[in-house]
Protein backbone atom coordinates (compact mmCIF):
# COMPACT_ATOMS: atom_id res chain seq x y z
CA UNK A 1 0.00 0.00 0.00
CA UNK A 2 1.26 3.69 -0.54
CA UNK A 3 -0.67 6.65 0.83
CA UNK A 4 0.11 10.69 0.18
CA UNK A 5 -0.29 12.01 3.31
CA UNK A 6 -1.37 15.61 3.48
CA UNK A 7 -1.58 17.71 6.50
CA UNK A 8 -4.84 20.36 5.60
CA UNK A 9 -6.43 22.71 6.67
CA UNK A 10 -9.41 21.67 4.84
CA UNK A 11 -10.56 19.17 2.62
CA UNK A 12 -13.38 17.90 1.12
CA UNK A 13 -14.59 15.28 -2.02
CA UNK A 14 -17.34 15.20 -4.48
CA UNK A 15 -18.53 13.03 -6.79
CA UNK A 16 -21.21 14.80 -9.69
CA UNK A 17 -20.72 17.85 -7.93
CA UNK A 18 -22.38 16.33 -4.53
CA UNK A 19 -19.86 17.01 -1.78
CA UNK A 20 -19.53 13.17 0.21
CA UNK A 21 -16.92 14.17 2.23
CA UNK A 22 -15.72 17.48 4.10
CA UNK A 23 -13.06 18.36 7.16
CA UNK A 24 -11.71 21.11 8.36
CA UNK A 25 -7.99 20.62 9.72
CA UNK A 26 -6.74 17.33 9.45
CA UNK A 27 -5.32 14.68 7.05
CA UNK A 28 -6.03 14.02 3.96
CA UNK A 29 -5.10 10.22 3.00
CA UNK A 30 -4.44 9.08 -1.36
CA UNK A 31 -4.14 5.29 -0.85
CA UNK A 32 -2.69 3.20 -3.39
CA UNK A 33 -3.21 -0.67 -3.06
CA UNK A 34 -0.92 -2.96 -5.10
CA UNK A 35 -1.62 -6.46 -5.87
CA UNK A 36 0.25 -8.08 -3.54
CA UNK A 37 -1.10 -6.34 -0.70
CA UNK A 38 -3.00 -8.07 2.54
CA UNK A 39 -4.41 -7.62 5.54
CA UNK A 40 -0.90 -7.35 6.96
CA UNK A 41 -0.39 -3.99 5.03
CA UNK A 42 -3.18 -2.36 6.52
CA UNK A 43 -2.51 -3.39 10.05
CA UNK A 44 1.15 -1.60 9.76
CA UNK A 45 -0.20 1.44 7.79
CA UNK A 46 -3.61 2.58 10.05
CA UNK A 47 -1.69 2.48 13.37
CA UNK A 48 1.65 4.53 11.34
CA UNK A 49 -0.62 7.11 10.03
CA UNK A 50 -2.48 7.78 12.85
CA UNK A 51 -0.07 8.18 15.02
CA UNK A 52 2.46 9.93 13.15
CA UNK A 53 3.75 13.28 14.36
CA UNK A 54 2.93 16.22 12.03
CA UNK A 55 0.83 18.48 13.63
CA UNK A 56 2.36 21.25 15.51
CA UNK A 57 2.55 21.38 19.22
CA UNK A 58 2.34 24.68 21.50
CA UNK A 59 6.07 25.39 20.57
CA UNK A 60 5.61 24.86 16.65
CA UNK A 61 6.83 21.59 16.63
CA UNK A 62 5.78 18.67 14.42
CA UNK A 63 5.31 16.69 17.69
CA UNK A 64 1.39 15.69 17.40
CA UNK A 65 -0.48 13.07 15.66
CA UNK A 66 -3.76 13.34 14.26
CA UNK A 67 -5.12 11.10 16.74
CA UNK A 68 -3.73 13.45 19.65
CA UNK A 69 -5.22 16.19 18.02
CA UNK A 70 -8.61 14.96 17.34
CA UNK A 71 -8.50 16.45 13.22
CA UNK A 72 -10.38 14.65 10.59
CA UNK A 73 -9.53 12.38 8.10
CA UNK A 74 -10.28 11.88 4.60
CA UNK A 75 -9.40 8.55 2.68
CA UNK A 76 -9.69 8.33 -1.24
CA UNK A 77 -8.52 5.32 -3.20
CA UNK A 78 -6.12 6.30 -5.92
CA UNK A 79 -5.23 3.30 -8.01
CA UNK A 80 -2.49 5.94 -10.12
CA UNK A 81 -0.22 5.90 -7.04
CA UNK A 82 1.27 2.83 -8.22
CA UNK A 83 1.39 3.95 -12.12
CA UNK A 84 4.91 2.36 -13.53
CA UNK A 85 6.41 5.61 -15.48
CA UNK A 86 9.65 3.88 -16.57
CA UNK A 87 8.59 3.24 -20.18
CA UNK A 88 7.21 5.30 -22.82
CA UNK A 89 4.75 8.14 -21.77
CA UNK A 90 1.99 6.07 -21.02
CA UNK A 91 1.79 5.63 -17.62
CA UNK A 92 1.27 2.02 -17.05
CA UNK A 93 -1.20 0.51 -13.77
CA UNK A 94 -0.35 -3.14 -14.07
CA UNK A 95 0.92 -2.83 -10.15
CA UNK A 96 -2.09 -1.47 -8.91
CA UNK A 97 -4.73 -4.09 -7.87
CA UNK A 98 -7.51 -4.98 -9.49
CA UNK A 99 -11.30 -4.12 -7.64
CA UNK A 100 -12.00 -7.01 -6.47
CA UNK A 101 -8.73 -6.80 -4.30
CA UNK A 102 -8.33 -3.19 -3.52
CA UNK A 103 -12.14 -2.32 -2.20
CA UNK A 104 -12.14 -5.00 0.36
CA UNK A 105 -8.52 -3.45 1.37
CA UNK A 106 -9.87 0.25 1.24
CA UNK A 107 -12.76 -1.15 3.20
CA UNK A 108 -10.68 -2.49 5.66
CA UNK A 109 -8.32 0.82 5.68
CA UNK A 110 -10.61 2.88 6.45
CA UNK A 111 -12.25 0.88 9.41
CA UNK A 112 -9.24 0.57 10.49
CA UNK A 113 -8.44 4.38 10.74
CA UNK A 114 -11.41 4.72 12.43
CA UNK A 115 -10.69 2.37 15.25
CA UNK A 116 -7.57 4.31 15.90
CA UNK A 117 -8.79 7.38 15.75
CA UNK A 118 -12.33 6.72 17.80
CA UNK A 119 -14.37 8.29 15.36
CA UNK A 120 -15.59 7.73 11.46
CA UNK A 121 -13.72 9.59 8.70
CA UNK A 122 -14.63 10.77 5.20
CA UNK A 123 -14.09 8.24 2.57
CA UNK A 124 -14.07 8.67 -0.92
CA UNK A 125 -16.15 6.69 -3.42
CA UNK A 126 -14.14 4.07 -4.54
CA UNK A 127 -13.82 3.68 -8.27
CA UNK A 128 -16.20 6.67 -8.45
CA UNK A 129 -14.57 10.16 -10.58
CA UNK A 130 -14.08 12.20 -7.87
CA UNK A 131 -13.00 15.94 -7.62
CA UNK A 132 -10.52 16.39 -4.60
CA UNK A 133 -10.47 19.80 -3.05
CA UNK A 134 -8.16 20.58 -0.34
CA UNK A 135 -5.56 23.65 1.27
CA UNK A 136 -2.30 22.05 2.08
CA UNK A 137 -1.18 23.19 5.71
CA UNK A 138 2.79 23.36 5.42
CA UNK A 139 3.14 22.52 2.97
CA UNK A 140 3.17 19.18 4.72
CA UNK A 141 2.81 15.87 1.87
CA UNK A 142 4.33 12.82 3.25
CA UNK A 143 4.65 9.35 1.26
CA UNK A 144 4.42 6.18 3.15
CA UNK A 145 4.60 2.78 1.56
CA UNK A 146 4.26 -0.28 3.24
CA UNK A 147 7.09 -2.13 1.09
CA UNK A 148 9.56 0.59 2.74
CA UNK A 149 9.18 -0.57 6.01
CA UNK A 150 12.35 -1.38 6.77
Amino acid sequence: MRAVIQRVLEASVSVHGRQIAVIGRGLLVLLGVEDRDDAGDVAWLAPKLAKMRIFSDAEGKMNLSVAETGAGVIVVSQFTLHASTHKGNRPSFIRAAAPAHSEPLYEAFCSAMEAQLGKPIGRGSFGADMQVALVNDGPVTLVVDTRQRE
